[in-house]
């Protein structure tokens, strides 16, 4: 696993990720032959067809293979967090993980009142002894789909239902357009908020109210609800989803999916905890780790699509390329980025207040 980095030559990847490889596979038995309690809490519900199906999913595949009991407790609030993490300590969980940002106080006090039980902090920033947080580079996975939205789209009108206006959404949003412009240059990203993360209604009414507004032909999401992929497939036109992939749901409408994979982040790290040679730190995984990726896309999408987006998708794989290269402009015409300059990995966590062009707000 790698710190927030962007890694400069393929070769240096393959060699990590073989010693990686070694760690998991030869790892002595006497750590595993025994059941270990982990606990998992989750903003939403382990089957929500979303992002927190994502982690249960890895980590019910990381369990088989490091004999792990998990326990986990769903749609936890920030109201409850206290208490449900409180069970799982007392519950004999040695590893516990947190899967929201929403949860970063009650992990911290946490990690200092139960030193000795790990916690794995999902989209937090924070780290200890005995505690780490991690994310994925999930713009990039979104600038492929941005590729593919852009060839696709007949009317050059792209809905993007969106949760609301913080960094990591930004992020994503400015991304998925560079794509999308990349390929389509005179085509709008038109973005409507739900001011929610899991509520249906609300991402149902944005994606409809998009509709109604525009001549939308594809759209996709930042939230943890489907609902806006099922408008799709009900109004005939195309979409792109969101945290795992659900081409059954909406099998008319799908082309792809930018979507996680936290399986061999869960097993590396929680084997780490069961060898005692755990490290705490902030993490900020690449689409070379596996972490995040763009799932396959649906015979919808033609050969000359899909010859793009592999292109493109190697080009990130070589960690020589990224998707904040400059020159990029904002949607009143300044100059964000220089020529020859590249985002900080800072400046793409802190300071995306801005959208790029062809990204209309809608509210």
């Amino acid at each position: 696993m790698k710190k927030i980095i962007i890694t400069v030559a393929v070769i240096i990847v393959v060699l990590v990720a073989g010693i990686y490889v070694i760690n998991i596979y030869e790892a002595d038995s006497e750590v595993t032959k025994e059941a270990t309690k982990v606990g998992l809490i989750l903003n939403g519900y382990k089957d929500d067809k979303s992002w927190s199906q994502s982690h249960y999913e890895s980590l019910t595949e990381t369990a088989r293979e490091l004999n792990l009991n998990i326990i986990c407790k769903e749609y936890v609030t920030t109201d409850n967090a206290a208490y449900e993490i409180q069970n799982l300590v007392d519950e004999g969980c040695e590893v516990i993980i947190a899967n929201s940002d929403l949860f970063k106080s009650n992990v911290i006090k946490a990690a200092e009142l139960y030193p000795e039980v790990y916690f794995l902090h999902a989209s937090g920033t924070e780290y200890s002894k005995n505690l780490c947080s991690y994310f994925g580079r999930m713009y990039q996975a979104r600038y492929l789909a941005g590729l593919a939205a852009g060839l696709q789209t007949k009317t050059g009108s792209i809905g993007y239902v969106a949760a609301m206006p913080i960094c990591e959404v930004n992020r994503g949003i400015n991304a998925f357009a560079l794509g999308v412009r990349s390929v389509n240059p005179d085509a709008q990203i038109y973005v409507r908020w739900t001011d929610s993360w899991t509520g249906d209604l609300p991402a149902q009414n944005a994606a409809e109210q998009l509709l109604i507004e525009h001549d939308i032909d594809v759209i996709t999401v930042h939230t943890d609800t489907i609902a806006p992929l099922l408008v799709a497939e009900e109004k005939g036109i195309s979409a792109i989803g969101y945290n795992v992939d659900n081409r059954g749901e909406y099998p008319n409408a799908y082309l792809t999916a930018a979507v996680w994979d936290w399986k061999p982040f869960y097993t590396a790290k929680i084997l780490s905890c069961l060898q005692g040679k755990f490290v705490g730190d902030n993490y900020w995984e690449g689409i070379d780790t596996g972490m995040v990726s763009l799932a396959p896309l649906s015979d919808k999408v033609g050969d000359e699509v899909s010859e793009i987006v592999e292109e493109a998708k190697q080009r990130l794989l070589t960690g020589a390329y990224d998707v904040f290269y400059g020159p990029i402009y904002d949607n009143n015409g300044t100059l964000r980025v220089a020529e020859g300059e590249c985002m900080t990995d800072s400046a793409m966590l802190n300071e995306f207040d801005w959208y790029v062009e062809g990204v209309v707000i809608e509210s």
